[in-house]
């Protein structure tokens, strides 16, 4: 293997390893994997769920019922803002980046911040209590209160959404959860 190939797959293992160690506890537990290819339900979801297709490599992880219960109240929560589908597909994808569709109390040491709940908003960033934004309701409107503020959200990639409400360090990073989250929609937004 010549140098320069070596030097990039060691810069990559290294960038992945370091993504690792910052994402904290829920990333390490966590049993993503990749997905290749795009699944039939891409068709059936149309550009209404997936208007841009996804983006780059697509991760899934398989959901307990406290996962999914999370997921069907992101569901809910976006149905009583009334904001269509594609705002669902938004939150759960991110909730999926952010928590793995938890609802994390404080982590200790393991912590970012003071970041809690489905979206790891925190309170001293003015996003609520601890008790709300570990509400699963009201975390859901307060982050879709933010996407509504960002024009043309409906338009953009789903990454773009994401990170302009979230100001994550990893903004590229949401979009490989959209055909997971589009799959949920797709599953319960009518259920």
């Amino acid at each position: 293997m010549n140098t320069m190939l070596r030097k990039s797959v060691l810069g990559i293992a290294g960038l992945a390893f370091t993504g690792g160690i910052f994402a904290g506890p829920v990333a390490a537990h966590a049993d993503a994997r990749p997905v290749e290819g795009k699944p039939a339900a891409v068709a059936v979801q149309g550009d209404k769920l997936i208007p841009h297709g996804v983006q780059g490599a697509q991760s899934k992880i398989d959901l307990n019922d406290e996962q999914l219960a999370n997921a069907k109240a992101i569901i809910a929560a976006t149905k009583k803002a009334g904001l269509p589908e594609r705002a669902a597909v938004i939150s759960i994808a991110t909730s999926l980046q952010e928590s793995k569709l938890e609802n994390l109390g404080h982590l200790g040491d393991a912590n970012d911040h003071d970041s809690l709940g489905l979206f790891q908003q925190r309170p001293s960033s003015g996003w609520g209590s601890p008790e709300q934004i570990t509400d699963p309701e009201y975390a859901t409107l307060a982050f879709e209160k933010g996407l509504k503020q960002v024009d043309g959200w409906q338009d953009m990639p789903l990454t773009e959404a994401a990170q302009t409400v979230q100001v994550s360090a990893y903004p590229d990073a949401y979009a490989q959860w959209e055909q997971q989250a589009a799959d949920i929609v797709h599953q319960h937004w009518n259920s």
